[in-house]
């Protein structure tokens, strides 16, 4: 019995140890957990309480990131802050505010934040490319070349414009072939819009079936899965978890992949180049770092040219063929203003001319169409995500240095004050009384400020060339065994159609 008593009295005295320990450690955890979640900057903006450990993270919609801050705004107002783990963050809403900061502060919040999985990745020291550098001497180096040279490449001039033209005519093409039968539309509006970009950045264009072409296009639809996943989320606001071996590879390895074609591109460049005639951006790219060799602090180097172009790449492909295809959809379901498009190009350009952007202004209700497109269809509703350069106000409310802070363009696009049908797809917004087309202040898909989309220029000639080509050409329908597609988005790192079928048939 005496040693029963011990041996309880022994074990007692073990589970207390584990019990007061486990007290302990939750105790310390729930206080740090207090500590990351407090607000100590007077004048901060409000939020909705946040949860331990998570902050707000659950009561952030699987739909996308805009439409809960809709509903926050509602009740905290267009300046507002929330918290992601132990992450801070302050969301801009409504058109004011978003002008406040954008246009009126520019430099303010014209930072970038960090994020440890693009670090881990690469974009790190002076290669962090031109979308995520941060605001300074590299990024400005960076985004002056990367402008001065699209425009040296026919950005805004007639010869881009005819490749433009050109490309259009392929994917007409590549419609024609289907022979008014029901396809998807996604790659080959994918195809076509890429080409445009890879012409300016590899001097080329693809053929829709090439091998290369066709990888390096669904390894890129792939990383924009992956970087809008849960995993990635995770990944960068818990980043000690990029310790783990091969977890940061699930979500980085198609841009891996990418990156192994671009240096190939590259290498083949070097090996080809005629240091007297400059044939793209790759091209352009070599001169400048070849000029600044020996310059310790310049940025030009070969990783970044691989980052920057991959950036253009990007931005140049996902959201004007996320437009193009919204365009389409739009057509299917409202045939009265696909009508309506119809007879003004006749009138205006007729069946057998190529359109040109001389004609942009003689088409007042083609182009509200296309505007509409990219209002309703809200294509980039967040922006990429700003980071405070200094301490500011917005609204009157306190921002920190430092702060994440993230634009919904989506407030604006959908503002209920400002739009007479916001939630309908409805070309007048942009035509006045006299069908004279008017582009009203908040119309701000490309966002503004310092950081605003650099091939805004091309976006919007890109945008009327194939969609007015196309429209000259064809009318679009739903096929008849099929359900009227839906007009709800899916939402990735930007918001696109589901996938739909259509038919289309030459005009006769």
């Amino acid at each position: 019995m005496k040693l029963l008593s011990e041996a309880w009295l022994g074990l007692s005295g073990s589970l207390s140890n584990v019990l007061l320990l486990c007290i302990i450690v939750t105790g310390s955890l729930l206080l740090l957990d207090f500590t990351k979640r407090r607000k100590p900057w007077p004048r901060y903006p409000p939020g909705p309480p946040s949860r331990p450990f998570l902050g707000n993270l659950a009561q952030i919609s699987s739909n996308g990131p805009h439409v809960s801050f809709s509903q926050f705004q509602e009740t905290y107002g267009d300046v507002f802050s929330l918290q992601i783990f132990w992450n801070n963050m302050v969301v801009i809403n409504g058109y004011k505010a978003i002008e406040e900061a954008l246009l009126h502060k520019p430099e303010d919040i014209a930072d970038r934040p960090r994020y440890p999985l693009c670090e881990y990745f690469g974009y790190a020291g002076k290669s962090k490319g031109l979308l995520l550098a941060e605001y300074g001497r590299l990024w400005k180096e960076q985004r002056r070349f990367a402008l001065s040279t699209l425009r040296n490449f026919g950005m805004g001039k007639k010869s881009l414009e005819e490749k433009v033209v050109e490309e259009a005519g392929h994917l007409c093409s590549a419609f024609e072939s289907e022979q008014g039968g029901p396809f998807n539309p996604h790659f080959l509006v994918y195809n076509a819009v890429s080409n445009v970009i890879c012409s300016i950045t590899f001097g080329e264009r693809f053929e829709y079936d090439d091998d290369k072409f066709q990888r390096l296009l669904k390894l890129f639809v792939q990383t924009l899965k992956n970087e809008s996943g849960p995993l990635a989320m995770l990944l960068n606001e818990v980043p000690f978890l990029l310790r783990v071996p091969g977890l940061a590879n699930k979500v980085l390895l198609p841009e891996i992949q990418t990156l192994h074609i671009l240096q190939e591109i590259v290498t083949e460049h070097k090996r080809t180049r005629d240091p007297e005639h400059c044939r793209d951006f790759i091209d352009a790219y070599l001169q400048e770092m070849e000029k600044v060799k020996g310059d310790e602090e310049s940025s030009f180097n070969e990783k970044n040219l691989l980052l920057t172009t991959l950036d253009l790449f990007s931005a140049g492909t996902e959201t004007t063929s996320a437009t193009l295809r919204w365009s389409l959809l739009f057509m299917l379901l409202y045939p009265e203003v696909q009508e309506k498009v119809h007879k003004e190009i006749d009138q205006v350009i007729g069946r057998n001319m190529r359109p040109t952007m001389g004609d942009q202004l003689k088409m007042p209700y083609t182009n509200a169409v296309i505007h509409e497109v990219q209002r309703y269809g809200d294509i980039s509703p967040l922006a990429v995500p700003h980071r405070t350069y200094r301490d500011t106000e917005i609204q009157g409310f306190y921002i920190p240095k430092g702060m994440t802070v993230t634009v919904n363009l989506s407030s604006v696009l959908k503002d209920k004050k400002l739009w007479e049908r916001p939630l309908q797809f409805y070309p007048e917004h942009f035509l006045n009384a006299e069908g004279k087309f008017v582009k009203p202040e908040a119309f701000v898909p490309f966002s503004a400020g310092r950081r605003a989309c650099p091939g805004e220029q091309l976006a919007r000639m890109e945008l009327f060339l194939f969609f007015t080509t196309l429209l000259q050409q064809f009318t679009f329908e739903i096929p008849e065994d099929q359900p009227r597609p839906w007009e709800e988005p899916v939402f990735e790192v930007s918001l696109s159609p589901h996938p739909f079928k259509m038919c289309a048939k030459l005009r006769p």
